[in-house]
């Protein structure tokens, strides 16, 4: 193959720029994710292994060495596993094959200032950040098992990079890096023992460097003897391996940085062994933060997976469901086949009871944390949450415990503070049989919604469901302790006694008899946008409030649908009007003196474009409503 020169895409070469050009606080970050790569190809090597011997060919003591020349100032970092083709090269390394690289590049380009440098591997692009610390990278790699030659890449991280042939025969692939100036102290042993003890201990297979010694002889005289050694610089015992007493809180973090990628240190670690009819090992987090890429539909999830300590992948979705895909961490069975593939994971028994004894025992975290520690679990929530509702439709074995995970902004909320059910249920007044909520776009639309006033008079609580996919929540969510979930903008709702409900029944009819002709000339003149006019219940300071049928399509829901860009059919609500507001009269003096007055359909026209903006939705003519309001403030 002729040497040949490329360049790189413009996601790659704009986050080189990024990475060369900002300040971050640990550059040594570069080892960790190098060693880190080299692990993930000897692992490659040995599951691909476990079908083709002849991959193996006859060197089989996996190992990872680091290499430091202080002449040529050059570090390398080398490994004996799968290696790659140059095709393999340029698609891992020219180009970064993530559809969310574009919203990453921004991320990172809006934190540059304060980003830490571990970020960049959230992405899986660990290798760039060689060039924090290096003028020039090259990388020599010979595919095993593939009759293709070796490949030497070569780049400056300045827009190009170069491919040809290379002499080098056995499988595996060597990283040397050619340091930038100041950066000399990546050579010295100490620096990289401490890196490597601080960043990899962890990594199953030896990390090792040729240590150069010199000594004396005991008697005066003797001649000084300079030997060099290969030593292992990491434990190599596998973190979930080892008591929880024996792993410090700094391993656990680091581990977990390891297998999320995160920058910031886990919320919560589950660390156990399961004993009984299926065995294995779990080292889970909960991390701290929510990641970008949680709901992008490409994103990698699922935990790594191991079999009696060998690597088989590290996305398992098998062992959690969706709604836990926040949960990082480790899973190493003694119960699977070697060979176990994707398609047999899909539909094995180990899996299925490993998966059910996971989520029992997230589960039961969770609950312990929002019980013990409710000031950690708010923040999780408020990250998480979202995630947490999904299981709610998904999870029907366990969608008791997942109900009391939820919690919810009321109109008794302190700073918008979230409650759970269970506390909303122990507030209710004795004469309280329904628990009702109110689903909103916001917090702050739903805290000004003229549909809570009655309610406020009352002193009843209103839950505020703020979250798109609350209003799929409530498809499930029909009901808690015995007590019914009650939308407060569907339908008709009873919070009055008897005497009190008599007495209201009296007054509205009154109340209609003496409106029935606003009531008339409203519906006319609104009949194309509204379904009914009446008189309201709920309303006491508001002049009017639209109202969805019982089982009808409210506005917030009419939003998300057509935010999705679903088809749908026009969607009419009730009109209630609050009979002892003072526009009332003033509708009715107008319909006695003139029902015909264009000045009528004026107030009609205001009355129904306020409803609209009161409950989030748009006007549908809004210089026409301007107008209107003008010709008020002069009238």
């Amino acid at each position: 193959m002729a040497k040949k020169s490329r360049k790189f895409k413009t996601e790659v070469q704009q986050l080189l720029d990024l990475v060369i050009h900002s300040l971050y606080s640990k550059k040594e970050i570069f080892l960790r994710e190098l060693i880190s790569n080299a692990s993930d190809a000897i692992d490659r090597v040995q599951f691909e292994a476990l079908t083709d011997k002849k991959l193996l060919g006859k060197d089989e003591a996996w190992k990872i060495k680091v290499t430091a020349d202080k002449e040529a100032r050059t570090l390398t970092i080398s490994d004996n596993g799968i290696g790659m083709t140059a095709a393999e090269v340029e698609a891992n390394i020219g180009t970064i094959a993530n559809s969310g690289t574009r919203r990453f590049l921004e991320e990172l380009q809006k934190n540059k200032k304060t980003a830490n440098a571990e970020f960049i591997g959230q992405f899986g692009v660990g290798f760039y950040a060689s060039f924090m610390v290096a003028d020039k990278v090259t990388v020599v790699t010979k595919r095993a098992g593939s009759d293709e030659p070796a490949v030497l890449w070569t780049s400056t991280g300045t827009g190009t990079y170069t491919l040809e042939e290379s002499e080098r025969t056995e499988r595996g692939t060597d990283v040397t890096l050619h340091l930038r100036e100041g950066m000399d102290t990546f050579l010295e042993e100490h620096e990289v023992r401490r890196v490597v003890s601080e960043y990899s201990d962890y990594i199953s297979f030896p990390v090792v460097m040729d240590i150069t010694r010199t000594t004396t002889g005991e008697n005066e005289g003797d001649e000084e003897v300079t030997t060099t050694e290969e030593e292992t610089l990491n434990s190599m015992k596998a973190i979930w391996k080892k008591a929880a007493t024996e792993v410090s809180e700094e391993e656990y973090n680091e581990f977990y940085k390891h297998v999320s990628h995160d920058y910031t240190d886990p919320l919560k670690v589950l660390h156990y062994r399961a004993e009984g009819t299926t065995e294995f090992q779990a080292l889970l987090y909960l991390p701290s933060q929510a990641p970008m890429d949680l709901f992008w539909p490409d994103a990698k999830r699922g935990l790594h997976l191991y079999v009696k300590n060998v690597f088989i992948n590290d996305d398992c979705e098998d062992l959690l469901p969706a709604y836990l895909r926040f949960l990082k961490g480790v899973v190493d069975s003694s119960d699977l086949p070697l060979n176990v593939s994707r398609e047999v994971l899909q539909d094995d028994a180990v899996i299925r009871r490993i998966r059910k004894n996971l989520v029992t025992r997230v589960l039961k975290e969770l609950a312990d944390l929002k019980e013990r520690t409710p000031e950690k679990y708010q923040p999780f929530y408020e990250q998480f949450g979202t995630v947490i509702k999904e299981g709610v439709h998904q999870d029907f074995e366990n969608y008791d415990k997942l109900v009391e995970l939820l919690m919810f902004a009321s109109s008794k909320s302190e700073d918008g503070k979230p409650t759970s059910l269970k506390d909303y249920v122990a507030r209710m007044p004795e004469e309280q049989k329904e628990i009702y909520f109110l689903t909103a776009a916001s917090l702050a639309q739903a805290t000004h919604s003229p549909h809570l006033e009655a309610l406020k008079d009352k002193d009843y609580e209103v839950l505020f469901f703020v979250d798109p996919i609350d209003e799929w929540v409530t498809q499930r969510l029909t009901e808690y302790d015995g007590k019914k979930l009650k939308a407060i903008d569907r339908g008709d709702i009873d919070i009055h006694s008897d005497e009190e409900k008599e007495a209201k029944e009296e007054a509205l009819k009154s109340d209609a008899e003496t409106y029935k002709g606003v009531i008339e000339f409203i519906q006319k003149h609104l009949d194309e946008e509204i379904k009914e006019v009446k008189l309201s219940t709920r309303l006491t300071d508001s002049s009017c409030c639209l109202v969805a049928d019982e089982m009808g399509m409210n506005a917030n829901m009419e939003r998300i649908m057509k935010a999705m860009n679903q088809e749908m059919p026009p969607v009419k609500r009730v009109l209630e009007l609050n009979p002892t507001h003072p526009v009332m009269p003033k509708l009715l003096a107008m319909v006695e003196a003139d029902a015909a007055s264009e000045t009528l359909g004026d107030y009609a026209d205001l009355l129904y474009s306020q409803a609209l903006l009161t409950e989030g939705s748009p006007i549908k003519d809004t210089a026409h409503f301007a107008q209107l309001v003008s010709k008020l403030m002069v009238g």
